[in-house]
């Protein structure tokens, strides 16, 4: 894909800050990159209210900030659609659209850029159908497929739609949505680091979470239903282990009552989060509705065998044996059994080795490498409507 040596990137997202979630991290990745490459963009996302006791800010990584009136729907902000956005891109006059994880707000996006003549980039990067279908009772089913029929209408606007796995890729083609391609995540291999083990703050951490040796079972995300967190409650059967959660979400006094014996860290952000990632042993993870996965990822950069449903993402991220291991969810007891072998002093090699492969893996997969990609992909959607044009 040819570069493009200087591009104005309007960024449409339906999660921003202060809002901390996979849309908006990958979000403010590719701001930081795109600043350090030398490009121009603005972002378009849900504001926050008045009385909110932290706001959305105005600028990031140099780039202007345009916040639309949001309302609160289950803990997140969604932002609502209004012609603003029209008069905010009349005025920055982008050369390409990037919209992340579009459903609402994103969807006022692409209409405005089909208007204004902007070639667009939709990222899809929520199995939104899922959710729906886990939340919607009896009628499942059907409001998945509702889902999926919205979905299609959405992503038939954009120019070109990006998956972020190989799973997820599928998906999109076998519900009919056009012009699909393949761009994964970024990861920061310095700041998640097997050489933070050393630390004096992870090793302290440690001391407290693991003071008779215990294996140290990890968890990074959103305490939600969504990311099916009573699967852990299997991992009791496991001895010489203790469980450890990082993260905030309105399944957290459920899963206290669920998981008597497990510490729960809290929200964690950058230091403090690489340092708890170096004090685990084993990383798990148990949704099985995930489109691609960023904290596995974070967890093979800082060295740690990862554990996962063998469904979405993780099938892209986890080599069987190798590094780590992909359980049935479909199997009760399946996910205890896959940890059980990488527990205690006598799987410390086996630990070591599967982690360091992983980093291998991943490493390589650097925040700007995957955005000097992107750049290519905004090239491609630009090339495309340029030649309709003609």
């Amino acid at each position: 894909m040819a570069r493009l040596e200087h591009v104005r990137v309007a960024i449409v997202t339906e999660s921003f800050l202060p809002a901390l979630n996979g849309v908006t991290t990958s979000v403010l990745k590719v701001l930081e990159c795109l600043r350090d490459q030398g490009h121009e963009a603005l972002v378009i996302a849900p504001g926050t209210s008045p009385w909110s006791p932290t706001t959305t800010p105005e600028h990031y990584a140099g780039f202007p900030v345009h916040s639309v009136t949001s309302v609160p729907v289950r803990q997140f902000r969604v932002g609502l659609p209004s012609y603003e956005i029209e008069t905010v891109l009349h005025r920055f006059r982008p050369d390409v659209m990037h919209v992340a994880s579009p459903f609402v707000l994103g969807v006022r996006g692409l209409t405005a850029a089909r208007a204004l003549g902007i070639p667009s980039v939709a990222v899809y990067q929520t199995d939104m159908p899922s959710y729906i279908r886990q939340h919607s009772g009896p009628a499942g089913n059907l409001t998945a497929r509702a889902a999926w029929r919205w979905i299609r209408r959405i992503h038939q606007q954009a120019d070109l739609t990006l998956a972020p796995s190989s799973a997820a890729l599928e998906d999109l083609r076998a519900h009919g949505v056009p012009r699909t391609a393949l761009w994964g995540r970024g990861v920061d291999a310095e700041l998640f680091h097997p050489g933070r083990r050393t630390d004096v703050a992870t090793a302290a951490l440690r001391a407290r979470l693991a003071p008779h040796g215990e294996t140290l079972l990890g968890y990074v995300g959103r305490l939600a239903p969504e990311k099916e967190l009573h699967r852990l409650v299997e991992l009791g059967s496991v001895p010489g282990t203790r469980l450890v959660l990082v993260g905030e979400g309105p399944s957290r006094e459920m899963l206290q009552a669920s998981l008597p014996d497990a510490v729960f860290l809290g929200r964690c952000e950058g230091l403090e989060l690489a340092q708890a990632y170096a004090a685990f042993d084993v990383f798990v993870h148990t949704g099985t509705r995930e489109t691609f996965g960023q904290t596995l990822q974070e967890a093979a950069a800082a060295g740690l065998p990862v554990v996962a449903p063998a469904r979405g993402g993780p099938l892209d991220l986890v080599d069987v044996g190798v590094t780590g291991e992909l359980f049935d969810p479909d199997r009760p007891g399946d996910l205890a059994a896959k940890v059980r072998p990488l527990v205690g002093p006598e799987a410390a090699e086996l630990r070591e080795r599967m982690g360091l492969t992983g980093r291998d893996r991943v490493v390589a997969r650097s925040w700007p490498a995957l955005v000097e990609q992107l750049v290519g992909y905004y090239a491609a959607a630009i090339r495309e409507v340029s030649r309709s044009v003609v």
